[in-house]
């Protein structure tokens, strides 16, 4: 072993005692002042905002296939699953990365989990799979449960930020 040489000066680190780091101010964003605007038309305003922002309807860049309706009533189906820990159904949360409808009404769902370790990770494909199968006019479903790409907060349609407090 390397013992240290009495020639040399070390300095000791810092306690971590002695080292105060405060808490970062809040940032808020808020809207520019109209000295001319009244609270009522502010609210209204910002309701107006709301509504539309809220009629959007999220691209449907994430699932894919061919199934018309069919796909639709499955993606209706799992809006009806909501992951126990978030109020937000497992669709708008971002975890339904895919649903494939074949011509001959075979569904595959491709989903992740927020986490390996989330609490209904045994339960939760199984859910999806008998939610799916129920939708009528489905043949049989299947559930493809990935982990890459790992799910994270980008998932998540505006809709569900703005439920969670995001936007």
């Amino acid at each position: 072993m390397n013992k240290p040489s009495d020639d040399k000066d070390f300095i000791a680190a810092p306690s971590p005692a002695d080292t105060v780091v405060g808490k970062p101010p809040r940032a808020r964003v808020s809207d520019a002042i109209d000295p001319d605007e009244t609270a009522g038309e502010k609210l209204e305003r910002k309701r107006d905002y709301l509504e539309g922002f809220l009629q959007k309807k999220p691209e449907a860049e994430s699932v894919t296939g061919t199934g018309g309706k069919l796909q639709q009533a499955v993606v209706d189906a799992l809006k009806e699953i909501y992951d126990p820990e978030i109020p937000v159904n497992i669709y708008d949360l971002g975890l339904i990365y895919g649903v494939e409808v074949s011509d001959e009404a075979d569904v595959i769902v491709t989903m992740t989990l927020t986490t390996p370790h989330c609490p209904v990770a045994e339960t939760m494909p199984g859910e999806v799979e008998l939610r799916a199968a129920s939708v009528p006019g489905v043949r049989d479903a299947e559930v493809n449960l990935v982990w890459d790409p790992p799910w994270g907060p980008d998932k998540m349609t505006d809709e569900a930020r703005l439920e969670l407090g995001m936007l």
